[in-house]
């Protein structure tokens, strides 16, 4: 039996045929040749169901589907397109931050730094890794990679997937907004090529943290935003979490223009990545094939420009958002 509980609600209809389909073959293969034609319908039906759910998604889906933690999380992606990598702890003020991981690799054989958001699969993860939500000691490793793909002139992948920074006492004691503005002034200014990519959720400053780059990429199914749409609904209709808001917030969704599709509209996102059909959570290794392929596109172009010409890009690119 298909476990339900790890699929979205609107998936269901997919989930079910996937299921018989399952159950069909199980019968072929057992010997039963009669049930061969029953395979040939039901891959039709699949497919056309597929389509009739992943090509129409709102924009509160997507966010769902962002959020989906069989969704491939930075560690994922590095184990699949990174070789030879070495993870690198600390911020060398503090303490290491689990919610950041980082270090130096090669992408099809050519060193990097990488440096992401790292979200957590089973309970003890999530705790452990604060659900993906970084402490100022995560903005300042970033800071240390950052300055070491500098000095040795090495590409910088960043890989963004949090709700935001985390909001607790102990972080604005140590400095959690100066340590997130100190990330932006040094990718502002850094002096090697910068690809981001936001690959589920993009949430506030914890996000902008990681985005300030040559190129911007975002997978299908993530979202970037100044705020949740939880968050904006429990602003500007006064709902609060233990409310059913799950209408508002699909308003806020639609508002907000935080999808992909929408902010590659408006030049802010460079490309979509596109994601296997269904989202990045039902294939991990053909997601990290295809981020991979865009990423080596986007860094082979960057080399072609002068470091000079690049951070005047940088500028410009910065400077022309929001502008209408």
């Amino acid at each position: 039996m298909v476990d339900f509980g790890q699929f979205l609600d609107f998936e269901r209809p997919v989930v079910e045929i996937e299921e018989e389909l399952g159950r069909v073959r199980a019968l072929v293969e057992s010997g039963d040749l009669s049930w061969m034609g029953e395979i040939e319908r039901l891959e039709k039906r699949l497919e056309k169901v597929r389509a009739e759910v992943y090509d129409n998604l709102d924009a509160y889906q997507r966010v769902r589907l962002s959020r989906h933690f069989e969704r491939p999380f930075t560690l994922d992606y590095i184990g699949r397109m990174i070789s030879d990598f070495i993870e690198l702890k600390g911020d060398r003020l503090y303490a290491d931050d689990p919610a950041i991981v980082g270090g130096i690799g090669r992408f099809e054989g050519q060193p990097v730094v990488i440096v992401g958001h790292q979200r957590g699969r089973t309970t003890q993860e999530r705790i452990k890794r604060n659900f993906g939500m970084s402490l100022p000691e995560g903005s300042r490793k970033g800071q240390r990679l950052f300055k070491l793909a500098e000095k040795f002139e090495l590409p910088l992948l960043l890989f963004i997937d949090t709700q935001g920074a985390y909001p607790g006492v102990e972080a604005e004691a140590r400095g959690q907004a100066e340590a997130i503005a100190r990330n932006l002034f040094v990718l502002a200014g850094l002096r090697t090529r910068i690809i981001s990519v936001v690959i589920g959720e993009g949430g506030s400053g914890g996000a902008l943290a990681l985005g300030v780059c040559d190129r911007l990429l975002m997978l299908e199914n993530s979202t970037y935003s100044v705020i949740t749409p939880e968050g904006c609904a429990s602003i500007l209709w006064g709902k609060t979490e233990t409310e059913n808001i799950s209408e508002y917030a699909a308003q806020a969704a639609e508002s907000l223009k935080l999808t992909a599709q929408a902010l590659a509209k408006t030049g802010i996102v460079d490309e979509v990545v596109k994601e296997p059909r269904g989202g990045a959570h039902r294939d991990h290794g053909r997601a990290a094939e295809l981020l991979a392929q865009t990423i080596a596109k986007h860094l082979s172009e960057l080399r072609l420009i002068g470091l000079e010409d690049l951070l005047e890009l940088r500028y410009k690119k910065f400077r022309g958002i929001g502008a209408f």
